[in-house]
């Protein structure tokens, strides 16, 4: 979780820069006499405009950071005030729920504006807004995103020299099949059932079983992501109270130190969030009950309260997709598995014709795609390999499929680097060892029936061992091969 590999530190270089951004938006909130509720608003503004808006280009994420007010200010205006009217005010509420998932369906841009739509109502409750504070709460949410856009696009624009791959589409699917028609339904359930077992809790703070339920499908697209999300997300928030009891509680809300400590959390929360969803948490978590300090509203007693709201939103969140339209895991792991398999054939396909001449093949592309391919099989794999996972041969083959395809990835980095090479020879040995992979990945991708029955060619190792490229896609053969024992052995996942 500490040591993950940070190619080109751009994650370290992305949290420090959400760090700066952040900062400079509340600063700028402070120096422009805006309240503290303001000031609060503005910094969270920041941070959702730098954690959420992943398109492709950096004119992508201008355009989408720019499109964030056209949905924040409504659904601001809306929650301050229908503040008072809690009925209208939570049926509003699950049309933005509904609303939001759904608009995961145009991609990226969709994706953040439906979060910041539903975040946006998530703030105007945490702070308990009234219409009152719209103007100030509109000049730190403007004043915020010039901010924090002006040292993401400005002073520090990371993406320009090394873009960020854009997340892989999930698999499609029609009507109520096609996974964003299917999230949006059980999402405005599991917060529907949060909404009531949130008040029962607390008439206060019930809209933290709100949040637990809505973020827990963010990036999940099968049951089993969704439950271990949800574990995982309810052993952060236990793991901060306790970190929270420690620092949060003592300091009582001082500025200077509560202010450095924030900015750790900021950091940690960018930081863990691509490796460590129970780390992200705790950040989250430390942060909310810093915040609290800040205003003046921080005690023990509402520590335990965000833990049990937290198992309440986490619990709306399982029934939900156990019961309504669920998909199992299996069926979208084979789909991530798949793909990760024919993007392994692209890249074998792109390197042997960079070696054999071509200037426009670019197997790089490839290998950056299927590193995010082989994340999406990590995390629909992870009820399966997780500790308290009860069927031991499932958990091994399981572990077997994520340790081979590991290794395919490692093959084709250095198949990658290696056709990248202007003085690499053209050899028909090495054409001949990408076709062989190509058949390889055919026989595994084929329908269930035909691999049952179906031997991957893996010739023995070439003469010319030392030639770095037949070497690696030598190892690339192997590994194919040895996965189509566990991908025959079915289910690898569970139904």
């Amino acid at each position: 979780m500490f040591m993950a590999p940070d190619p080109g530190l751009v994650r370290l270089r992305l949290s420090l820069r959400a760090v700066l951004g952040i900062g400079l938006a509340v600063a700028l909130s402070e120096l422009a006499g805006l309240s503290l509720p303001a000031s609060i608003t503005g910094g969270l503004t920041a941070l959702l405009a730098l954690f959420t808006v992943g398109d492709a280009t950096v004119r992508g994420q201008a355009v989408t950071t720019a499109l964030l007010p056209a949905v924040g200010f409504p659904v601001l205006a809306v929650a301050a005030v229908l503040h008072a009217v809690p009925t209208v005010r939570d049926a509003v509420w699950l049309a933005v729920v509904l609303g939001g998932v759904y608009a995961r369906r145009w991609g990226p841009r969709g994706h953040a504006l439906g979060i910041f739509a539903f975040m946006t109502f998530f703030i105007t409750q945490f702070l308990h807004a009234v219409p009152a504070q719209l103007p100030q709460l509109y000049a730190a949410m403007s004043l915020s995103l010039a901010a924090s856009s002006a040292v993401r696009f400005g002073a520090w624009c990371i993406e320009r020299r090394s873009p960020v791959p854009a997340a892989p589409a999930p698999p499609t699917g029609r009507g109520l099949a096609r996974p964003t028609t299917r999230q949006a339904f059980q999402a405005t359930a599991a917060c529907a059932f949060a909404i009531a077992a949130g008040q029962i809790l607390s008439h206060e703070r019930w809209y933290w079983a709100v949040g637990t339920a809505w973020w827990i499908f963010v990036n999940t697209s099968s049951r089993g992501e969704t439950l271990v999300r949800g574990f995982r997300r309810v052993l952060g928030t236990v793991i901060g109270i306790a970190v929270g009891l420690v620092i949060a509680v003592p300091l009582d809300g001082a500025g200077a130190p509560t202010a450095g400590l924030v900015a750790v959390c900021v950091f940690g929360i960018f930081y863990a969030a691509a490796v460590s969803y129970t780390w992200m948490m705790l950040a989250v978590t430390v942060m909310a009950g810093l915040l609290y300090g800040l205003l003046g509203v921080l005690d023990p007693g509402l520590l335990l309260l965000r833990v049990l709201e937290t198992g309440a939103g986490a619990l709306g969140a399982a029934l939900a997709v156990l019961l309504v339209l669920p998909v199992t895991t299996h069926a979208t792991t084979d789909a991530w598995i798949e793909r990760a398999l024919h993007c392994v054939h692209a890249c074998t396909s792109e390197a042997a014709a960079r070696l054999a001449g071509s200037p426009t093949a670019d197997p790089a592309r490839y290998v950056a795609e299927l590193e995010l391919l082989l994340g999406r099989v990590r995390l629909s794999l992870a009820p399966l390999v997780h500790p308290l996972a009860p069927l031991r041969a499932r958990r091994t083959r399981a572990r077997q499929v994520v340790e081979l395809l590991d290794r395919c990835a490692q093959e084709v980095r250095g198949l990658a680097s290696i056709a990248a090479d202007p003085d690499a020879s053209h050899d028909e040995r090495l054409a001949a060892a990408c076709r062989r992979v190509e058949v390889a990945v055919e026989a595994l991708t084929g329908p269930a029936a035909a691999r049952a029955g179906i031997d991957v060619p893996v010739p023995a190792a070439h003469p010319a061992v030392g030639e770095q490229a037949l070497t690696h896609l030598h190892g690339l053969e192997q590994a194919l091969k040895a996965l189509a024992e566990p991908l025959r052995s079915r289910p690898v996942t569970v139904a």
